[in-house]
């Protein structure tokens, strides 16, 4: 079935690249037109094009012209003028290369080969589409890459008079803000995406650094888009305190037996504990009833000490560095930086490693890589390995994989695999390739799956006195010079699956003679496009080159996934340590095992997405809210005022229920608790009231009252700027009181909300023994509970709305009326009503604002030392001084 669905999407590629051919020769017609112009006319190009966009033309339209322009303004600052003794202009785009950037203004994958030039394909579309005036991204993997490729072809870019900005770790709110308004900003996907959820938590425009999401170029677009896929970007805060039971269980889990307290499903990664293994944990631990309703939060805390101990090792999926557990990305082989297991699974990895525990921390924000790119208007990618993944790009992302033809003709020798019984036999035997190799002076790259092995490695060529370099998670920073010298003459590398991906290995001086490079790969990837990967580090642009792998059957991938089969191979074939095999059947096995895992690795992407896609569609409205609120739009607070007050009437009085029947206190109590209604509910003719006719009632209740605090606060506003005491450029509306407190309402909400999807999804795949489907259920739960934290949102904004005082003051005033105010309680007031209330059901603390010690005593009924002519109780020492977290102005 995989074969087949490739074949479909490979289906036409031959009359596809025909077509980009035809359109290649169609921007070299424009050379003789771009060619002969002065560095001043090439670079007023720029300002012709806006104009024609701004004049109705559309970028297709010109497109043959801006390539064309792009391809000399490359050869004038990159290429310096050069011309080859061929005649080829030196630094003029390739026709591939040109392809490829025809595939990327497409909104397509360019798949091209290492060497082939990504980065100077990328120029041109990037170019063309920054004409629109609202801005390209380029995505990169990491800092380093982010700032060399804006620093190389940034050239091209300022020398036709664009703006260039990079995004790095560190820079503050300004700076990227700045970076972000040019017409071209480089960066990670991490700080893109971090960004986009910074913005959407920001309380300010100030705060806010992201324009529109218009176009983007992800470069290595499968790891970006696949393999980080699996892993959220989320925002955390409101630490919550669990460090001592982490360490408890972690004490436990070395007691426990594999097959006696809990089963291990390597392949699924999945553990979980028998009951004999429950019982032991409860009575280690004290606990009665681990399932008991009163201790649900420590059956997690077992489950992911079960998963630290049994499927998380040291070296493998993480290191421990410098008293941190920093997590290895299993693709890459780099440390993800700021990186965290969720659910508790990370505190449990600290505790069994005796570190520091690092709180688990309540979400504020969080999106999927999928759905962050999925906003951009446009997208496209370029990576040498896509076409294994094609059909994963077309469904998730609607991004069709075009294979690129190489600038010259492939060389490269891709040997056989070599397999051996044990991983020892397997590493002498690399250990005395790469000797031989290196006598002969061939450089040569190892590839390891992993840190521990690419130590063993190390070890091994030391005690042989070859001289190496290591590149791992844990010298990541060596990693651009250290895979630059990967090409010299007699080099040998051992690099974890990074090895250097985006750097290009160039061959040193007589390294061709030798072969080229060598690419040794110590072990299968469980996605062939990793193994890909790493033989395509050879053999750039018609270089030699040579790669092998060398395989055990003790490899994870054959030993899992070959099962009984495998191990019988090796008894019929009464295989020796010392001895290799090259067999099509295991070959064939290894291919086989790899697609199952990667169909696997799919249908979790494809599964996270499916529940993050019910999560996406509540925070696209709440982050409209948001922006509306923060752009200056008007909150509607009549229409959330209405749908408040029906809220609480078709609660107490439905149309149901007799009218002699509704519950009168209730409905009293919530109208009250919502604004200061007058109407008393109790002492209405209930023979002629409706519940169509009580919502009316109340409606216009409700309405008159807001009118009413409208009036107070404008009133209030035009005193105090008369006394110079407030400001006079909006800040002190009413309608900003009204943004400023329903920005307050809806984050806390939204973080509520948050916390509680984190629950629901953490235990929804227990539906499933009720042969219930988790994800619709997951759909149906979420619904409800974003209904309801709506309804929640809008009473708690009513309630606020009613309340709030615009007390904003001049520094100098508030020192002078804080001299003045009383530290003792009312004489006619409840002393309790100065204490400190808790928010209950969504309610904002009804007791008044704190009182400042003073020299003088001021009674409740005295005028308020502000001067505004109010009682003191009515102004800065009354009632209505509580509520939410944020004042006018």
């Amino acid at each position: 079935m995989a074969n087949l669905l490739a074949k479909i999407l490979r289906f036409g590629e031959g009359r596809k690249i025909k077509v980009l051919q035809q359109t290649v020769e169609a921007v070299k017609a424009k050379e003789p037109e771009v060619e002969p112009l002065s560095d001043e006319q090439l670079r007023a190009k720029t300002d012709e094009f806006r104009n024609r966009l701004a004049d109705g033309e559309t970028l297709d339209d010109i497109l043959l012209e801006s390539f064309a322009v792009v391809r000399e303004a490359a050869h004038r600052t990159l290429g310096e003028g050069r011309v080859l003794e061929d005649g080829t202009k030196f630094f003029r785009p390739f026709d591939v290369q040109v392809m490829g950037g025809l595939t990327l203004h497409q909104g397509k994958i360019a798949e091209m080969k290492t060497g082939e030039g990504k980065t100077a394909a990328a120029t041109m579309p990037v170019y063309l589409n920054a004409l629109s005036g609202r801005g390209v991204h380029v995505v990169t993997v990491n800092d380093y890459l982010a700032r060399r490729d804006a620093e190389w072809m940034g050239q091209v870019y300022e020398f036709l008079g664009l703006t260039l900005g990079v995004i790095q770790d560190g820079m503050e709110a300004p700076e990227r803000r700045e970076a972000y308004a040019a017409d071209i900003t480089y960066g990670t996907n991490a700080q893109f995406g971090f960004d986009y959820l910074r913005d959407n938590i920001a309380t300010s425009v100030d705060q806010l650094v992201q324009r529109e999401l218009n176009y983007a170029i992800v470069d290595e677009v499968d790891s970006i888009l696949v393999d980080e896929a699996r892993t959220p970007l989320i925002i955390s805060g409101m630490p919550e305190s669990a460090a001592d039971t982490y360490y408890a269980f972690a004490r436990v889990m070395p007691t426990l037996v594999e097959g006696e307290d809990y089963e291990v499903d390597e392949k699924k990664k999945q553990v979980a504990p028998t009951e004999a293994g429950v019982e032991k944990v409860e009575k280690a631990l004290g606990i009665e009833n681990l399932y008991d309703s009163v201790n649900t939060n420590l059956v997690n805390h077992l489950n992911q000490a079960l998963r630290a101990h049994t499927l998380y090792k040291n070296d493998n999926e993480y290191i421990v560095r410098d008293g941190n557990v920093n997590i290895v990305d299993e693709f890459t082989g780099r440390v993800l930086e700021g990186r965290r297991y969720s659910e508790g699974l990370h505190q449990a990895i600290e505790a069994k490693e005796g570190v520091q525990i690092k709180e688990e921390n309540q979400t504020v924000a969080t999106v999927t890589i999928q759905n962050f790119f999925r906003q951009y208007e446009k997208l496209a990618g370029m990576t040498g390995t896509a076409s294994t993944e094609a059909d994963e790009f077309m469904h998730t992302y609607e991004m069709e994989v075009v294979s690129i033809p190489t600038h010259r003709e492939m060389v490269r020798l891709d040997k056989d695999d070599l397999v051996y019984k044990n991983k020892q036999a397997k590493y002498n035997a690399v250990v005395e390739d790469i000797m031989e190799r290196n006598e002969a002076g061939q450089p040569v790259l190892v590839g390891t799956v992993s840190v521990e092995v690419s130590e063993l490695l190390s070890k091994m060529l030391t005690n042989r006195a070859v001289r190496h370099n290591v590149l791992n998670a844990k010298q990541h920073e060596r990693e651009a010079e250290t895979i630059v010298e990967a090409g010299e003459r007699g080099a040998v590398t051992i690099a974890t699956n990074m090895a250097g991906r985006g750097t290009d290995i160039k061959l040193g001086e007589g390294v061709a003679e030798v072969g080229g490079l060598y690419v040794l790969g110590t072990e299968r990837h469980e996605s062939r496009r990793i193994d890909n990967q790493l033989r395509g580090r050879a053999g750039r642009q018609g270089d030699p080159g040579e790669s092998r792998f060398y395989l055990s059957f003790e490899d994870d991938l054959l030993r899992l996934f070959g099962g009984d089969k495998m191990q019988g191979i090796v008894e019929r074939l009464g295989i020796e340590d010392g001895d290799a095999i090259e067999a099509g059947m295991i070959s064939n096995s290894v291919r086989r095992s790899q697609e199952q895992v990667e169909s696997r690795n799919f249908q979790t992407r494809k599964r996270i997405l499916e529940y993050d896609d019910v999560l996406n569609k509540q925070r696209e409205v709440i982050y409209s809210i948001r922006r509306d609120i923060l752009m200056g739009e008007n909150v509607d607070t009549p229409a959330y005022v209405e749908e408040a007050v029906n809220d609480v009437v078709d609660r107490n009085a439905p149309d149901s229920v007799y009218p002699e029947d509704w519950d009168v206190e209730t409905l009293q109590a919530e109208l009250g608790a919502l604004y200061p209604t007058q109407i008393e509910v109790a002492s209405l003719d209930m023979q002629e009231m409706s519940s169509e006719r009580l919502r009316e009632m109340v409606q216009e209740d409700a309405r008159e009252r807001l009118a009413e605090r409208r009036a107070e606060w404008e009133e209030r506003t035009a005193e105090l700027q008369s006394r110079g005491l407030a400001r006079s450029d909006g800040a002190n509306s009413f309608e900003d009181a009204e943004r400023r407190t329903l920005l307050s309402v809806v984050d806390s909400r939204w973080r509520e909300h948050l916390f509680e999807m984190d629950y629901l999804r953490e235990g929804i795949g227990w539906r499933g023994l009720s042969q219930r489907d988790p994800l619709v259920e997951y759909k149906r739960e979420g619904y409800d509970m974003f209904v309801e934290m709506e309804r929640g949102l809008r009473e708690d904004y009513v309630t606020y709305i009613y309340r709030i005082e615009n007390l904003k003051l001049s520094e100098e005033d508030i020192q002078r009326i804080q001299l003045q105010y009383s530290g003792g309680n009312d004489p006619d007031g409840d002393q309790s009503q100065n204490q400190p209330q808790q928010r209950q059901q969504g309610r904002p603390p009804a007791g008044r604002a704190p009182r400042q010690n003073a020299q003088a005593k001021i009674g409740p009924n005295d005028p308020c030392p502000c001067g505004s002519g109010r009682k003191f109780k009515k102004c800065h020492g009354g009632a209505g001084a509580g509520g939410p977290a944020v004042q006018a102005g």
